[in-house]
């Protein structure tokens, strides 16, 4: 299924990697990028549940948009272990406008088939997405 606004498809190992995170918590974090010969969203990177947050915030290219999603782990001012997922539009203003253009009309369409998501961020530089970012975004 193609999205009729950038032409872009989700590739079925998004969603399946996607539940895998979701349901097993099989990974920590992935990282998606779209393929744009191919017209489509695919996996570019799986982080390990061991992973910290810096292996995930240093699989962002530099100057390159991605999606990502971070299986984050915290605990409330009570106390309470909780886990939030959380979809990151990774846009850094050194990227290619065309590539900004292409990912910001393709996310909606690529989030809604990512079912489960909690929390959501856009960030074109990293203290946009920090831990002290989504911590807050999570309560």
């Amino acid at each position: 299924m193609a999205n009729a606004a950038s032409g872009m498809a989700v590739h079925d190992d998004c969603k399946l990697r996607f539940l895998d995170l979701k349901a097993k918590r099989t990974y920590r974090f992935i990282v998606y990028k779209i393929e744009e010969k191919q017209k489509q969203v695919v996996v570019e990177k799986l982080g390990e549940p061991t992973d910290s947050y810096e292996d995930f915030s240093a699989s962002l290219p530099a100057d390159e948009c991605r999606y990502a999603v971070y299986d984050f782990d915290f605990v409330t001012e009570e106390n309470v272990p909780r886990s939030r997922i959380v979809f990151i539009a990774w846009s850094p203003d050194t990227s290619k406008v065309r590539s900004k253009m292409i990912y910001a009309s393709s996310k909606d369409r690529f989030k809604r088939e990512l079912d489960g998501i909690q929390v959501e961020l856009q960030a074109t530089d990293p203290t946009e997405m920090g831990l002290d970012v989504i911590r807050s975004r999570s309560n």
